[in-house]
């Protein structure tokens, strides 16, 4: 494992787990926040998990016409600051591959759809649906098409990197399952103008969201005890 930079490294692990955990938190205190209104019925009060999507947090106004002045502020906040986490987390993780193998390739491309999955995530922040529809319906298609690129690539390559645990590769792997069935669900799936479909693309999204941030946290925390081991090992090396 390419240990250069070790220690610069480790704690972009820890800032990618803490804009993890600050999504969590930010979007909670949203939702909490967030005047009311549905897509198919404008009129209801407070925020629904099974009939209001994320995106809903990020916009201007309600369905209803009401300000969401302060659901927007933390939302667009918290996406684009997990939008960034995840973008130099997958650019820190290039550091367990040695550059000399041909199979470098792998975690490169990895790394590149990961960063590029993070700008869309951000884009999707900054392009609220009630003005930008077609703009953000475009930035949430390719940041769940690149992060699933990312996530699965990066399986991949951990699984060839015999100096990694088969167990960091499964749970990217795990996810990747997950991420594609949703990228499908998307493409395929309901129309959420109907109530039904409402319901299943909005239960699909928070299982998603959800997943994907918990995957990037327990991920990080792993990559930085691994960066903790290798420190130990320099150091009984005397290197």
């Amino acid at each position: 494992m390419k240990v250069a930079n070790i220690f610069f490294h480790r704690n972009v692990f820890h800032l990618a787990a803490a804009t993890c955990i600050l999504f969590f938190v930010m979007t909670a205190v949203a939702m909490h926040l967030y005047p009311g209104g549905t897509y198919l019925e404008p009129t209801t009060h407070g925020y629904s998990f099974f009939a209001n999507f994320f995106s809903d947090l990020g916009a201007t106004r309600t369905p209803s016409g009401a300000l969401n002045t302060f659901s927007m502020i933390l939302f667009t906040s918290a996406l684009t600051i997990v939008g960034v986490g995840l973008a130099v987390f997958f650019v820190a993780l290039t550091q367990f591959f040695r550059d000399a193998r041909p199979s470098a390739i792998l975690p490169r491309t990895a790394a590149l759809l990961g960063v590029i999955a993070g700008l869309c995530f951000t884009g999707v922040a900054f392009t609220p649906w009630n003005l930008y529809l077609a703009a953000h319906n475009h930035f949430v298609m390719w940041a769940f098409r690149t992060f699933l690129g990312a996530v699965l690539i990066y399986g991949i390559a951990i699984l060839r990197e015999r100096t990694l645990p088969n167990y960091f590769a499964l749970t990217f792997l795990a996810f990747a399952i997950l991420l594609a069935g949703y990228v499908l669900l998307l493409t395929f799936g309901p129309s959420p103008k109907l109530a039904e479909g409402l319901r299943i693309q909005v239960a699909g999204q928070k299982i998603i969201v959800y997943a994907a941030v918990l995957t990037v946290l327990i991920q990080a925390i792993v990559a930085g005890r691994l960066l903790n081991r290798s420190v130990r090992a320099l150091g009984r090396s005397g290197a």
